[in-house]
């Protein structure tokens, strides 16, 4: 059976809600939904239109105040985040021949086609792989120690916010990551059976709204 995946307005809705239940400081930092200015000046640099998708969430969230990990391993960014990312990862891929494939990974470790649309804590990327072809609009991880990478990619934004919304609201799992709570209140993804974070107690998170 095909599962049926909401938009990401629909899962942004389901999220923000949880978050405001449970995770109200970091439901605070979400920003407010981004103007069509900002996306048309963003893709008039990037050289590229947005995917619906990003557009589509942007326009419920233009990023995050701060890093934070409500989703698992990445932190969504603002428009003028994006623009900034891909600026900079193209500068340092044309002065370091980052622009060529490798052939031990077939990827370059920057395309500029690759749109960031969040960050993990490290730095490195998650991108919107915008190259014409089968897998256009899949996620992956690129520019930071390695080439891009694709592996056990999501297919688009929509199925990973989707993901996330049906585990905070129905108890499902984030290829294995579960959502915990920190001592501080804040959303954490790990594993089943996990109860530490650096030494601090990590808890389960309710699932679903009271």
């Amino acid at each position: 059976m095909v599962q049926l995946i909401l938009p990401p307005m629909e899962s942004w809705h389901r999220i923000d809600a949880w978050l405001a239940t449970h995770a109200a400081s970091e439901f605070a930092l979400l920003n407010p939904p981004a103007t069509p200015d900002e996306i048309r000046q963003a893709e008039q640099i990037l050289g590229a239109q947005l995917p619906s998708d990003l557009a589509e969430s942007l326009r419920c969230h233009n990023g995050m105040s701060a890093w934070t990990s409500f989703l698992p391993e990445q932190s969504p960014l603002s428009v003028s985040g994006i623009v900034k990312h891909w600026q900079t990862c193209m500068d340092v891929a044309a002065e370091n021949d980052g622009l060529t494939p490798r052939p031990w990974e077939d990827e370059p470790w920057w395309h500029p086609l690759w749109i960031p649309w969040a960050e993990g804590a490290d730095g490195g990327a998650h991108v919107l792989d915008l190259r014409p072809g089968p897998d256009t609009g899949r996620l992956g991880w690129a520019g930071h120690s390695g080439g891009g990478d694709f592996t056990d990619s999501w297919p688009d934004l929509a199925s990973l916010l989707h993901a996330v919304a049906q585990a905070l609201h129905e108890g499902a799992d984030v290829r294995g990551l579960r959502p915990h709570l920190t001592l501080q209140g804040s959303l954490w993804w790990e594993e089943d059976g996990c109860d530490e974070l650096n030494g601090d107690p990590l808890r389960p998170a309710p699932i679903g709204l009271p």
